[in-house]
Parts: C-alpha cells; sequence; structure tokens
C-alpha cells in the first residue's frame, strides 16, 4: 500500500510518491519542510485510503466517482484554458478544473483505483501544459486578466494544484501552484489594485477575496514569506474603506458579532463561506483566536439564520434568512455549491476545535441536502433543491464544457464523508461518521489500530464497533453522541458508560484486539418546529428529515394533523410498500380534522427519508417536508416548482436531456474493485 502525505495533519507518513507513482513504480521525493503552523489541529483527516464506506452511505459515494468524477470528459473541461478566448463577460469556466481535480484526487485517495489515479494524473499534465511563461493558469485573454470571474477561477486552480501535491508528495504541482500565485501577486499588487474591489461589482469583491484560502495554505507548505504577506495585506482590506462599503466589508468584525449573514456584505453564500475558510487557514498560521472566534460566530449564525432543516442555505444563491422562510415556496433554494462549502466549513471547525457540534451539522447536510441532490446513479446533480415540489437536475451552465459550478462541485462534499467519518487527533482516535465500514490507523506511538463499523445506521439504531490494535494499547477512543440522541446506551464488552447528548463520549482503557463497543441511538420521530413560529412542523428520526412522498402518500379530500406525544415525539411505523429507490419509509400518524362527514378519527400516511422524496426526477414525482397544522391532502404538494428554478424551460427538464452515455468516458455507478 503506497502512503501519501496529509493537509493539516501531523501524522508521520513512512512513504511519499512522486506524481508518477499514479502510473508506475514510487520514485523518491525531497522530504516537504515543517508547515508553518502555529497552531495544530485538533483532529486530523485520516490518511487516503484508510477509511472505506460500505452501506448505503458507501454505496453512494461510488456512484459518485464511477459515474460522475471520472466519467468526466476531461478534454471538455481543459479547453477554455487552452483557448483562453473568455473576456471579462462573466463568465467562469476558469472554476471547473480546480473543483473537478478536488473531488478526484479525494476519489483517487479514497478507492486506489489504478484507472481513476491515472485519469487524474492526465488532468493535472494536461492543466500544467497550459500554464504560460508569466506563471498564468486561467480561461481569461491576456488583455482581460483580473476579469470578472478570473481571480475566483484562479483560486480553484490553486486549490486542486495543492490538492495534487498533498496528494503525492510530487513538488511540480506546488512548483506551478507557487508560479500562479505569484503571477497574481505581481498583477495585483494591494497598492495597484484591491480584490476586495475586483471581479463582479454586485457581489462586492466576495469572489476573489476568497483567494485567502489558497494562498494561506501556499504559505503553510513553503513558509514563503510573501504568501504570508500578501494574505495579512487582503485579511486587512477588508476592514478598510472600498468602493462598495465606507468602512469595507469587515468580515471578521461581524463574525465576532455573530451578524446575521443576510445583512453582511454583497449575501452571496457560497463565497462568503469560501473567505471564513481563508479565515480558519490564517489561524493556523498566526494563532490569533480572533480569527478562530470570528469563523465560529459565522457558522454559528449561519446555523441560527441561514441553515434550513435539510442543512442546506440560500435562495437564489443568495443568503435569505433561511431558517425563518424555509416553510414558504422559494424561488431557487439551496444551491448545492451552498451545502458543500457549508459542509467543508464544518470539516474546517471540527478539526480546529474537536467540538462535536461541527460534526452533527456535517452529517444533517450530508444525508439531507447533499444527497439528495444527486441523481441515483451519481451521474448528475441538482442546482437547487427544494423542501416541497419537485427535484430538477441541474442545467448545463456552460454547454461547451457540458457542466454548471454544482454538478462539478458535488461530489466533492460526498467524497469528504470518508474523511470525516474517523480521524486520529485528542491522543488516540475520534469516530465522528456511523457507517459500515473499516478504518486502519496508526496511534502516535506507531501502533496501528483497525476500527470495524457493523450497521445499517442511520436507517437501524445500533452500531457494534470492533476496536483491532495490533497489540494491547491504551489510548482514548471518543465517539461522537449527536445532539438528538435523548436516549442513547453506550457498553464496552457489555458494560455500561455514560454518555451526554451534544458531546464526546470518552472511552480511555488498554484495548485489546476484538475489544467491542455497542451503541443505541435514539430514534424516535422528533418533530421540529417551524422556526419562524408558523403553524408547520417537520419529522426528523435521527439526522434524516422525512417527507411526503405522491409514490406513498396519496392525495385525499380531507384536512389532517400530525399526532404528537406530550414532548413531541412521533409514533414510525415500518413502511409495508417501499417503491423501488427509496431507502427507508415508515407509517406516520395524522389524525382527520373532524367535519360534518367525518369524525375525529387516526390515519396513517407513508413518508420517507428527504433524499427519496422526489427522487423520480420528474414533474410527475411531487413531495413535501413540511406539514402545515392542518395539512389539506387534497392538494399537499405544491405544483410546478420546477419553473422557479428553471423559468426558461416550457418543460419540467429530465436527467437525460443533460447528460447521456455518450457524453461520458467512464461507466454510471460501478463498484471499485
Amino acid at each position: 500500500m503506497t502512503w501519501f502525505r496529509l493537509p493539516y495533519m501531523s501524522l508521520p507518513i513512512i512513504f511519499f510518491s512522486c506524481w508518477h507513482s499514479l502510473t508506475m513504480a514510487p520514485c523518491a521525493t525531497a522530504a516537504p519542510p515543517e508547515r508553518a503552523i502555529s497552531k495544530d489541529d485538533v483532529l486530523q483527516h485520516a490518511p487516503p485510503g484508510a477509511v472505506h464506506l460500505e452501506g448505503w452511505l458507501g454505496d453512494r459515494i461510488d456512484a459518485a466517482i464511477a459515474g460522475r468524477v471520472f466519467a468526466q470528459d476531461i478534454d471538455r473541461i481543459l479547453a477554455p484554458y487552452r483557448s483562453r478566448s473568455e473576456f471579462n463577460d462573466g463568465h467562469w469556466r476558469c472554476e471547473y478544473w480546480g473543483k473537478w481535480f478536488l473531488s478526484g484526487a479525494l476519489a483517487a485517495g479514497y478507492d486506489g483505483s489504478p484507472e481513476n489515479r491515472s485519469r487524474l494524473a492526465a488532468a493535472l499534465d494536461g492543466l500544467l501544459t497550459t500554464q504560460d511563461d508569466s506563471g498564468y493558469i486561467g480561461t481569461y485573454r491576456d488583455d482581460a486578466h483580473l476579469g470578472t470571474w478570473d481571480v475566483w477561477g484562479r483560486k480553484y486552480t490553486l486549490l486542486g494544484l495543492i490538492a495534487a501535491y498533498d496528494l503525492t508528495g510530487d513538488e511540480e504541482p506546488l512548483r506551478a501552484a507557487c508560479r500562479l500565485a505569484d503571477h497574481l501577486i505581481a498583477e495585483a499588487p494591494p497598492e495597484k489594485l484591491k480584490l476586495v474591489e475586483n471581479g463582479i461589482g454586485v457581489l462586492k469583491g466576495l469572489p476573489p477575496s476568497s483567494v485567502l484560502q489558497p494562498i494561506a495554505a501556499l504559505y503553510q507548505r513553503t513558509s514563503e514569506p510573501r504568501y504570508r504577506a500578501f494574505a495579512e495585506e487582503l485579511l486587512a482590506s477588508w476592514s478598510q474603506p472600498t468602493k462598495y462599503f465606507p468602512q469595507g466589508p469587515r468580515l471578521i468584525e461581524q463574525g465576532l458579532e455573530r451578524v446575521p449573514p443576510v445583512r453582511i456584505g454583497a449575501r452571496k453564500a457560497y463565497e462568503m463561506i469560501s473567505c471564513f475558510e481563508g479565515v480558519c487557514e490564517m489561524y493556523r498560521i498566526t494563532g490569533k483566536q480572533e480569527y478562530l472566534d470570528s469563523a465560529i460566530g459565522f457558522a454559528e449564525s449561519i446555523r441560527t439564520h441561514e441553515r434550513m432543516v435539510s442543512g442546506g442555505a440560500s435562495n437564489q444563491e443568495l443568503w435569505c434568512e433561511g431558517s425563518r422562510f424555509q416553510t414558504e415556496t422559494l424561488e431557487q433554494p439551496m444551491e448545492t455549491c451552498v451545502t458543500v462549502t457549508w459542509m467543508n466549513f464544518c470539516d474546517q471547525l471540527l478539526r480546529l476545535t474537536g467540538d462535536s457540534r461541527w460534526a452533527d451539522e456535517f452529517e444533517i447536510s450530508l444525508y439531507n441536502a447533499l444527497v439528495s441532490a444527486m441523481t441515483p446513479d451519481g451521474r448528475w446533480w441538482a442546482y437547487f433543491s427544494p423542501l416541497a415540489g419537485q427535484r430538477v437536475p441541474s442545467h448545463f451552465q456552460h454547454a461547451d464544457v457540458g457542466l454548471s459550478c454544482c454538478v462539478a462541485n458535488g461530489p466533492r462534499g460526498l467524497l469528504a464523508a470518508p474523511q470525516v467519518a474517523v480521524m486520529p487527533g485528542k491522543g488516540g482516535i475520534t469516530v465522528n461518521l456511523y457507517c459500515e465500514g473499516t478504518a486502519s490507523l496508526s496511534l502516535a506511538d506507531g501502533t496501528d489500530v483497525a476500527i470495524h463499523e457493523e450497521t445499517d445506521y442511520p436507517r437501524g439504531d445500533t452500531v457494534m464497533i470492533r476496536v483491532v490494535p495490533a497489540k494491547p494499547t491504551r489510548f482514548p477512543l471518543h465517539l461522537r453522541i449527536p445532539a438528538w440522541s435523548a436516549r442513547t446506551t453506550l457498553t464496552v464488552n457489555g458494560a455500561a458508560v455514560a454518555v451526554e447528548p451534544g458531546r464526546y463520549a470518552t472511552i480511555d482503557r488498554e484495548w485489546s484486539k476484538d475489544d467491542t463497543v455497542t451503541l443505541a441511538f435514539d430514534m424516535r420521530g422528533r418533530t421540529i418546529p417551524a422556526p419562524s413560529g408558523a403553524p408547520q412542523l417537520a419529522i426528523m428520526r435521527g439526522p434524516i428529515v422525512l417527507a411526503l412522498d405522491d409514490r406513498l402518500t396519496d392525495p385525499a379530500d380531507v384536512a389532517v394533523r400530525l399526532v404528537t406525544d406530550e414532548e413531541g415525539f412521533v409514533e414510525l411505523m415500518p413502511h409495508d410498500d417501499v417503491p423501488e429507490g427509496v431507502w427507508m419509509a415508515f407509517q406516520v400518524p395524522f389524525e382527520v380534522r373532524p367535519t360534518h362527514f367525518f369524525k375525529h378519527h387516526r390515519v396513517w400516511l407513508g413518508m420517507c427519508d428527504y433524499a427519496s422524496a422526489g427522487n423520480g426526477w420528474s414533474g410527475e414525482n411531487r413531495f413535501r417536508t413540511w406539514l402545515p397544522q392542518p395539512l389539506f391532502l387534497a392538494d399537499p404538494y405544491p405544483r410546478d416548482t420546477w419553473k422557479l428554478m428553471v423559468p426558461e424551460r416550457e418543460e419540467c427538464p429530465t436527467v437525460e436531456q443533460f447528460i447521456s452515455d455518450d457524453e461520458l468516458v467512464g461507466e454510471p455507478a460501478k463498484r471499485a474493485p
């Protein structure tokens, strides 16, 4: 097995590979410099390939890798970088290679397939041939550099090149990243051009400001003072007057003050989170507590004001007070890019703080907003994901490339799950996600430990974890106890251990071969009142949001109310007739509202997990999440919501209209060997 050096980790890695090890025998490479960081992460990502997930979630990951990531025609992505025909007309083809490569690097590290690694190597080589003598890589003409989305695209290219270096240890992509960054610094020195005033005017400097993240990451990997200086100048510019803001965008200050995101800057959700990912990197470099406090404050403000019940956010790509307005019909809700970037941000905060609430947030977004946006075969993604109506596949933003931002970005969020699932740190091993699978890690003293999870969670409530150290060894095992699980039982070899919701349960003991930990979570259906105070309820079972779907519940000329107990829990019974393609379904009790025709009586309606709801991906398959009290069942499903998401179309689009087998270079949805 080949080991790779990891980002943000202090684990000792025995072997490095050069880039060509993707297709041939490993070769030697110089040891990289120590990371230029002041604050180490509390938790680290596991080495690539160390965690493998099975079951339903593992199948989703395999489908995304085979059906989308490595089925992508790379030449179509590279064509705009080769032609450089783009000018300052608002296009963002310059982001596609970086977004795709970030997913590809995660996928290649995860599945270890030689064919996929070869495709990844070809994609890198293809991009590097487009770098000119000045160091520029992009899609804009020479006379249109720093155009509308140019710096934003350079950010993603930098992130992709850094990911290549982190995966392989080969310095060629790192050198290319340095040349690209140096070109940007030369082309946009602070005394000549303010990046906070660059780019599309309506977004007021947010997209180019997010280049902070890769610039800081370059400093961490090279210790070159010019990158730190450029990053610090960019951060300082956020608190200086610009043509858009008399006092500057003040992202750090407003994060510290926990200002609602809708009142910060340009309201563009995805780009704003990206800026705060850069703030996290600057905390690693400087150790300035205000940077971490600002990032946490901003994230908490998202949780309070914007994050919807399914773990997504935004309307028309903007902050929208989504927590309050999510029960209404939104035009273009929950952009997939926002969901992915929110999950990445939660991952950042989880690693920096070791606080389980960010793993809770990651899990809710993963199982609901994110996975629901992927088609069942993994080949395509939604741009927007409503909480009621119909699911709509993403349109092409650029037909020549055959992609949209969300189709390129969606797999990246899904492929982050293995990194978060089981993590080294806190002197031992931390389990964040419960999923059938195996993790193989090494402790600080070099002892190998295997973690085997046997479970059908979150469909079932029980998780059995076998801890298998190479030799009897004492270390702490940290197990996430979700905040929603009010009644959790935990045993070690049959002996009970006390737990607290919303915290890690820590078991510090000498572990021997086949020690067994058993967890049972509280999977009662619990009602979530509408944050706005509207008379509506949602139902969650564990991390899963439930929804009505017209394949399970037909319209009926009655009004019903959800039946709950005094604590707000709902009885859920297994559904006897689950439609094909539905992951989990339940019978849920409602009471028929009395009329002069009907007496007060109970009925059972079918509901399924949100990810399965509407996954027929057609105008005929409708669903709803929030349940008005009472709910009039004669017309329970909003009609024609697809028209709000793709108003230019006369008919509800289908997945087949955007993708066909002859557009792919791979095969859909095959499990990697």
